[in-house]
């Protein structure tokens, strides 16, 4: 009875050796600065980005994320799950209020977007493939220097270069904590769409756009309604490629972290 028990410790460990012991499927590069130089010591910490590439030899499609916190919070990160897809994933840290001044995170957010051009296709990346997205406060972030031009201006990068707008329960109005850092005198949801809002920069020429949202019952009050207005705008015009997901049962915070919207977002990222 002891021997048995002794062969099924040892078989367990091995097979639990063999698991820890296999090597992994992705490389990762972290803290890379996106900024060539910089004197602003806020900046040169926070203004980093890490790269997690499959180990695969044909280049492949890439997103970058920006993470969520209303302007104020979060740090960079990889979407959990889409590190098992064929995909070259950018986790991008940026300024934050207060420290952060507008527009500093929005030219913190052109910047990182431009490095990945200029830089992607050394880490297994494919320049023709780069996907920019992210969630609630990364959502709107990516959604301005998508479609608006001014951002990605200064690096002589047409926004027709970007593949597609991964924009998941983004605030596509002016965003909340940008009304507040500029005194905005309206009330919070009252709707605002001016040169701060990515609804204000609609067009057909725009990127191809997948907006997936949380429960309208229970995400942010009005989110799904302004994204699905966004949707129907953009097909009126008749932009050729936007999708709208509303995902039943998630809240805000849950919506970041569904299966089924990921689901969503690696078909739109690796579509041929």
């Amino acid at each position: 009875m002891y021997y048995r028990i002794f062969l099924l410790f040892l078989v367990y460990f091995c097979v639990s050796a063999m698991v820890s012991a296999e090597p992994s499927t992705r490389t990762e590069t972290k803290n890379i600065s996106y900024y060539a130089e910089t004197n602003n010591e806020y900046q040169k910490t926070q203004c980093v980005l890490d790269v997690s590439a499959p180990k695969k030899s044909q280049l492949l499609p890439v997103l970058v994320w920006f993470h969520g916190g209303g302007l104020t919070g979060g740090s960079k990160e990889f979407p959990k799950h889409l590190l098992n897809r064929n995909i070259v994933l950018i986790g991008v840290g940026y300024r934050l209020a207060p420290k952060a001044k507008f527009p500093e995170f929005l030219e913190d957010a052109a910047a990182a977007v431009a490095w990945t051009f200029a830089n992607i296709e050394k880490h297994g990346g494919d320049p023709k493939k780069i996907y920019v997205g992210g969630c609630s406060a990364g959502a709107y972030l990516s959604g301005m220097i998508g479609l608006d031009s001014r951002w990605l201006k200064p690096y002589n990068i047409e926004q027709s270069r970007i593949a597609g707008l991964v924009l998941l329960t983004g605030q596509m109005t002016t965003h909340f904590h940008v009304r507040k850092m500029l005194n905005y005198p309206q009330p919070e949801y009252f709707p605002i769409i001016d040169e701060n809002a990515p609804l204000h920069y609609l067009s057909k020429n725009a990127p191809s756009i997948l907006l997936v949202l949380g429960d309208r019952e229970r995400d942010r009050p009005v989110r799904v309604q302004e994204n699905e207005f966004m949707a129907a705008s953009l097909r009126a015009m008749k932009h050729p490629h936007v999708e709208f997901y509303e995902i039943k049962g998630y809240d805000h915070g849950g919506i970041g972290n569904a299966p089924e919207a990921f689901e969503h977002i690696s078909r739109f990222v690796e579509q041929k």
